[in-house]
């Protein structure tokens, strides 16, 4: 099994608004850097996102892909959105989750990733891409929320 990489932000605003920010990914480019596009290709029968396709600009890497969402989720945010890999050209696997839990100041937001490239990385590299993209995505998703 793949090393995962994993980091924690807490954020000033009640899990739900949160939630709302990460199901809203029409207006990912607005706020999340790298992401040039994101459409929402279905839905599941609760009207969250079932499948999601991205146009990813991170320099040297550049991608179109698609991902699944599992979302099991409270009606206050609480809990975590899972996603996973249906479909890409650079990536061979991605797989993460956003887990969401209430705190006295607001929210600790957990984000847990793991990538696979078709390209061969050095597990040490691969990691440090991964915290980046974690750190990265945090921050921005705090400066949304919080803004």
């Amino acid at each position: 099994m793949a090393d995962r990489t994993q980091s924690s932000v807490e954020i000033a605003a009640e899990p739900g608004a949160v939630l709302d920010v990460i199901a809203d990914f029409e207006r990912y480019p607005e706020w999340a850097e790298q992401v040039q596009a994101c459409t929402v290709l279905s839905e599941d029968g609760d009207g969250w996102a079932d499948q999601v396709e991205f146009d990813l600009n991170a320099g040297a890497i550049k991608d179109q892909y698609v991902l699944e969402y599992d979302w099991d989720v409270a009606e206050d945010g609480t809990g975590t959105v899972r996603w996973s890999l249906v479909r890409a050209t650079l990536l061979k696997g991605l797989t993460g989750s956003y887990a969401l839990a209430k705190t006295k100041a607001g929210t600790k937001v957990t984000y847990d990733l793991e990538v696979d490239l078709t390209m061969p990385m050095i597990g040490m590299l691969k990691r440090k891409a991964e915290k980046h993209i974690i750190n990265t995505a945090l921050t921005e998703l705090k400066k949304r929320v919080e803004a």
